[in-house]
């Protein structure tokens, strides 16, 4: 199997780091958003998060269109909406919106958790009693929506009606697994924070998958953090940033994404950094030959179809250059 005829694709949250306004953020992921379509990757997705100071991704369809008008092929999408916290018709006006203004560009990738605290999640959506366990009926409503079903009489959403919006369920559990396969639904999974039911989610997905007319066989996306630069000790140096950030998240402490340190050691308690090296067990830091094997071996275990690749990486032009390397020894 050639593996390297795989497709890679962006995850990106649009970080906050140390030392940076929220303006610049969204124009750093703007750049890189240009750069990775030039590189070769397939996809550029934006995750939903709400009240984190280090994430700017909290109005998704917004930074959606922004990134869309200052690219010009590359596909982009979510990664995902969270779609509790919204009216089904609102999200599928907003991402009839997006596909007519970037036509076949557009994927709505869609979660079930909140993208932020308790208290966060019931002024979002002003209901305590929506807790996510009607996702699978929002869902139906949200392809109704997107659907040529709803008639003549019946509400339609403009933009959005009848309009060909490829929907992906995403999910860090079993339970969106279930669900994709019962609707025919591609699938990504969050092994970049939650690997330890990827196994089960793929397993689970593959053998309960209905053909629909979406999507004919099962199709699954791998989403899982990866840094590489020159040498080995540069990209551990670089992934300090993101060891602090799912310490910092560990710990409750909502802090933009840290400047890399060269010493983690005086930051973390012992039991701390056994849970997180847990947690990052699937991350993937090394030189660009490095990065590839483990790209490889992560498709041999899984049998994904995409890799989606999320880069905690403070500095910008770090980033950017640890895209180019993967793209150099995976597409050429």
């Amino acid at each position: 199997m050639n593996h390297t005829k795989i497709p890679l694709s962006v995850l990106d949250l649009i970080p906050v780091g140390e030392g940076f306004t929220i303006a610049q953020a969204i124009e750093n992921s703007t750049k890189l958003a240009q750069a990775v379509e030039a590189f070769g990757y397939s996809r550029y997705w934006v995750a939903e998060h709400h009240n984190f100071s280090g994430i700017a991704s909290a109005a998704t369809s917004v930074v959606l269109s922004y990134i869309g008008a200052k690219t010009k092929t590359i596909r982009i999408g979510s990664g995902g909406i969270m779609l509790p916290n919204h009216a089904p018709l609102v999200i599928a006006e907003q991402f009839g919106t997006l596909e007519s203004l970037y036509p076949s560009r557009i994927d709505l990738g869609l979660g079930r958790a909140p993208g932020t605290d308790r208290q966060t999640m019931l002024a979002l959506r002003r209901d305590i009693h929506n807790d996510g366990s009607d996702f699978p009926l929002m869902l139906e409503q949200l392809q109704y929506f997107l659907s040529d079903r709803a008639g003549t009489k019946g509400i339609k959403a403009v933009p959005g009606y009848g309009l060909d919006i490829p929907i992906w369920l995403l999910g860090s559990s079993t339970f969106s697994a279930q669900l994709a396969a019962e609707k025919g639904l591609p699938f990504a999974f969050a092994s970049h924070f939650a690997p330890d039911a990827m196994e089960d989610a793929i397993r689970l997905y593959r053998a309960n998958f209905k053909p629909s007319s979406a999507l004919q066989e099962p199709y699954i996306i791998i989403c899982i953090n990866v840094i590489c630069a020159e040498t080995t000790e540069q990209a551990h140096y670089l992934a300090t940033s993101e060891l602090q950030k799912f310490l910092h998240l560990q710990r409750g402490d909502n802090s933009p994404l840290s400047k890399p340190t060269h010493d983690m050691s005086r930051l973390w308690e012992s039991w701390e950094e056994k849970s997180i090296r847990h947690k990052t067990r699937e991350s993937i830091w090394g030189t660009p030959a490095f990065v590839k094997e483990k790209l490889e071996s992560l498709i041999e275990r899984t049998g994904a179809n995409e890799v989606m690749i999320n880069s905690m990486i403070h500095n910008p032009e770090d980033r950017i250059k640890s895209y180019e390397l993967i793209s150099k020894v995976w597409f050429e």
